[in-house]
């Protein structure tokens, strides 16, 4: 037995199968892939991993009572993420953001992870490839699921935007209605749909974030057309291609990820600005528990109708950046 302990959800027990698992070494791997791309190039205090959220979201199922099968597939959600996460989504053109389900079925096919589900019994095609049956794991936007709840407070906790105690009043309140995520009372829906703008537009598209996100593109843009880097090399973690690009004594390569590192970064205006980045749609309505059964909050909440609205509104414009490369 490992006993793991979160801050976010407390003391987990893991045996068995789950055990099995999060020691193989697809889950191992994830240890050294960043949730936000090149965030910790920017700022060494944005450094969540997909780990830490992996866990997270198993932990988050379990506390809910989803099943082992649910579980499992919380935990395994994210081991196709290649190198930097998202960021391979940027150099690829992938405007949904999804290479990793593209390329999903493939890692788990060439992993451990078949023989570790079947030794317990367990067939992985029929966990793994139809996430619709998790309902409690992943939903369509604007609901709330396992994924979006866990990287939300993870990040938003990490980065001091929200304390734990405000994390663990939250999740008094999250509860399973008709086998989906709901809030059990308005206060508590509110309180997430704040929370999640600040993830959205105060992290993810906070100016130095997506400047790093931008800037660390186009560096593999480039690694790429030189040959310095192949697509495969992002089955490693960021540090193992960070290293590759450091080392292939390439001038325009080094004078980028100097810029990386270095660059003073301000957010611009739409008629003064060096790069326009724009990202994702991203949003939530969270479901309220009534005695007339579960309404979205946006139609219960002013405030929370206006924050939405306002965000989305945000979201779609983008953020415009001033870059100051190093001397």
């Amino acid at each position: 037995m490992l006993i793991l302990y979160d801050e976010l959800y407390g003391k987990f027990e893991a045996d068995g199968v789950l055990l099995e698992l999060i020691q193989s070494d697809p889950v191992q791997r994830l240890k050294g892939i960043y949730q936000g791309g090149a965030s910790r190039f920017v700022n060494e205090n944005w450094n969540t991993t997909r780990y830490d959220h992996s866990v997270g979201a198993m932990m988050l199922v379990n506390r809910l009572g989803g099943s082992l099968e649910e579980q499992i597939a919380a935990l395994l959600h994210d081991v196709s993420h290649t190198a930097f996460s998202h960021v391979i989504d940027y150099v690829l053109g992938q405007k949904e953001e999804n290479y990793h389900e593209m390329i999903y079925e493939q890692i788990v096919t060439q992993s451990s992870i078949p023989s570790i589900l079947k030794s317990a019994g367990l067939n992985w095609r029929d966990i793994l490839l139809d996430e619709s049956q998790w309902t409690l794991l992943e939903q369509q936007a604007p609901h709330l699921c396992a994924d979006r709840v866990d990287y939300t407070l993870r990040d938003l906790y990490v980065c001091g935007e929200i304390t734990l105690q405000e994390v663990h009043a939250f999740l008094d309140q999250l509860v399973v209605f008709n086998g989906q995520m709901a809030c059990s009372n308005l206060s508590a829906a509110e309180w997430f749909v704040d929370a999640y703008y600040k993830e959205v537009i105060g992290f993810f598209m906070n100016p130095l974030n997506m400047f790093g996100n931008h800037q660390l593109t186009e560096t593999i843009k480039l690694a790429l057309q030189k040959d310095i880097l192949s697509i495969e090399d992002f089955l490693k973690q960021d540090d193992d291609v960070i290293g590759l690009l450091k080392n292939a004594g390439d001038s325009s390569v080094e004078g980028m990820l100097s810029a990386l590192f270095n660059s003073k970064v301000q957010k611009g205006t739409a008629s003064c600005y060096d790069v326009h980045q724009t990202t994702k749609m991203r949003w939530v309505d969270p479901l309220v528990i009534s005695s007339d059964g579960a309404t979205p909050v946006s139609q219960l909440s002013l405030t929370a109708k206006r924050v939405i609205k306002d965000a989305k509104q945000r979201i779609e414009k983008g953020v415009y950046l001033n870059i100051q490369a190093p001397l």
